[in-house]
């Protein structure tokens, strides 16, 4: 039983570390991805528990583990249960950004969002503009904020990436991503 669940776990990381290079790096979506896939300094942590407090638990235990391993850029936080709905979902973000207040966290580390059946508010369900924000599973994005104020003032017009993000899936349109992301749970 443990195989098939260590077997599960492996293919969710997997699944996303397929998202990263296939979409993310790519496409451009995130213009500061290329680096770290190269380093191979972005750290995939699956967690496999479906109750609000253990995922608090285990995403506060991740910041504990990018302070102490500081040769580790990012953490992408993959949650295969219990928050496959998109509404759960954001209240967990919520929650969770609160929680890395509390805990002292507050510029140190901050959350980016990716889930499944991302919407942008006031953007209709099938708009292409959501694939931004849409990946293989609900994902937490830890991202260290030292490093993040330094790639930006590095990077010309840090602003216009969401726009050109934007007009890029709504060029490729949101068939274009739904292969895209189809194509990330195959098995290489």
């Amino acid at each position: 039983m443990t195989n098939n669940i260590d077997l599960e776990l492996q293919e969710h990381a997997t699944q996303t570390e397929n998202w990263v290079k296939q979409v993310i790096m790519k496409y451009n979506i995130c213009p500061f991805a290329r680096r770290e896939v190269e380093r191979a300094s972005i750290r995939y942590a699956v967690i496999d528990e479906a109750k609000l407090q253990l995922v608090l638990e285990a995403l506060i235990q991740e910041c504990i583990y990018l302070d102490e391993h500081p040769e580790v850029e990012t953490t992408l936080f993959i949650l295969p249960r219990g928050f496959e709905g998109f509404y759960p979902y954001l209240d967990l973000v919520d929650i969770a950004n609160d929680l890395l207040f509390e805990q002292g966290y507050e510029g140190q580390y901050q959350l980016a969002s990716f889930h499944p059946d991302y919407c942008f508010d006031g953007e209709p369900q099938d708009s292409a503009a959501n694939y931004t924000n849409r990946s293989p599973l609900p994902t937490l994005h830890i991202i260290r904020e030292a490093s993040m104020e330094l790639a930006l003032a590095n990077y010309d017009d840090p602003e216009t990436i969401p726009e050109r993000n934007i007009a890029f899936a709504e060029r490729k349109g949101s068939d274009f991503f739904v292969e895209l992301l189809a194509q990330c749970k195959k098995p290489q």
